[in-house]
């Protein structure tokens, strides 16, 4: 009894008759069917080497290379040439952000007519942590960051992945609120 039990253990197909052994073909070939249509495309390019690449030979390709719009490789803070920013310091990007890649450090400024006013001090993002997933960008109501396109991060030296978005010296844009 206990040899019987060992061959049906090791055997491949379903222990029960025909229907089942018929269902287990099926699911065969639907598997290698799915297989070929899935590496349809990937034939057609290796068979056709003059045609459209996809592929791009980084890092032969340096000068050349051209990324998709879409591409995501860092947040920057943008800074017009006066050396402002957009960032009111509302922290809207740091609590959108999934997994706390960004830190908005504030302090009062004091405006000329006496009044406070709150201004960023650092805009501290943490790239090493950072998933790319853009929910900063979009809940930004004064588009004050991006993503950049750059993607080159190696680096033995793990702070030098914590950059500090704000410039030195960089105040807020007039007229941002």
């Amino acid at each position: 009894m206990n040899e019987k039990l060992k061959h049906k253990e090791s055997s491949p197909l379903p222990p029960s008759g025909g229907g089942a052994a018929l269902k287990y073909i099926k699911d065969i070939i639907g598997g290698v069917k799915s297989l070929l249509t899935g590496m349809k495309l990937t034939g057609w390019y290796a068979l056709h080497h003059g045609k459209e690449k996809i592929t791009q030979q980084y890092p032969d390709n340096k000068d050349t290379l051209e990324l998709p719009e879409r591409f995501r490789g860092e947040v920057v803070m943008i800074h017009d040439e006066h050396n402002e920013h957009a960032c009111t310091g509302c922290t809207a990007c740091e609590l959108a952000c999934p997994n706390a890649t960004i830190k908005i450090v504030t302090k009062f400024d004091v405006q000329p007519d006496g009044k406070k006013k709150k201004a960023i001090d650092k805009f501290v993002y943490h790239l090493e942590l950072c998933t790319f997933c853009n929910l900063c960008i979009v809940a930004c109501p004064t588009d004050a960051i991006k993503m950049a396109q750059t993607f080159e991060h190696s680096t033995f030296d793990r702070t030098d992945l914590t950059k500090i978005l704000n410039n030195p010296g960089s105040k807020i844009r007039e007229g941002i609120e």
